[in-house]
């Protein structure tokens, strides 16, 4: 087990890279919705497959989900495009967290902080429902898998609240992009 400066490192670096080394590549252009459309357009399969995996280097780079979401139900409307961003984003939630873990252990259990120490107090007493209501406040936000990586919750608590609670606002998010985009639409023929 690595010491625990080794670990605040490692996470540090998880935590910075890749975002530093993506903006300064060039490739947030790649993560536009026009750019995720035009991917899953393109290459039914293998952009799927593609999306996913932009989904979760997104995830680590910090990109919002929504762009993702979006980009999915404009190519494959609101049902499909919603179970694509569904499973991308179950997959990248997972790979963060055991990324986070991996390198992090249980971190923020070693934090002396009072606050701290009543949030884990209640993540511990139901962590199941805390994360299912964390999921569907925050769905998928990089900051929310680091935090719970580190608390120490456990991996099937953390596995079965966030496939339990993105459904719904992966739903109100598909619905929301499809009917802005049909009122984008209609607004854009009338013209």
């Amino acid at each position: 087990m690595p010491s625990p400066l080794m670990q605040r490192f490692g996470v540090a670096l998880l935590l910075i890279l890749p975002p530093t080394v993506f903006y300064l590549a060039g490739w947030r252009e790649h993560f536009s919705v026009e750019a995720l459309r035009q991917l899953i357009q393109d290459h039914r399969g293998a952009g799927l497959l593609g999306f996913v995996l932009a989904f979760v280097l997104g995830n680590l780079v910090q990109i919002p989900g929504w762009i993702f979401l979006a980009a999915a139900v404009l190519v494959l409307g609101k049902l499909w495009g919603g179970l694509a961003v569904y499973v991308a984003a179950c997959t990248a939630c997972m790979v963060s967290f055991l990324l986070f873990r991996g390198l992090g252990g249980p971190a923020l259990r070693a934090w002396g902080n009072p606050v701290a120490r009543r949030l884990l107090a209640r993540l511990d007493a139901h962590p199941l429902s805390a994360v299912i209501l964390l999921r569907l406040a925050f769905q998928t936000l990089p900051v929310l898998n680091v935090a719970l990586a580190l608390s120490g919750v456990r991996l099937r608590h953390y596995l079965l609240g966030t496939v339990l609670g993105l459904p719904l606002p992966i739903a109100l998010y598909s619905l929301f992009f499809d009917g802005l985009a049909r009122v984008l639409s209609w607004i854009g023929g009338g013209a």
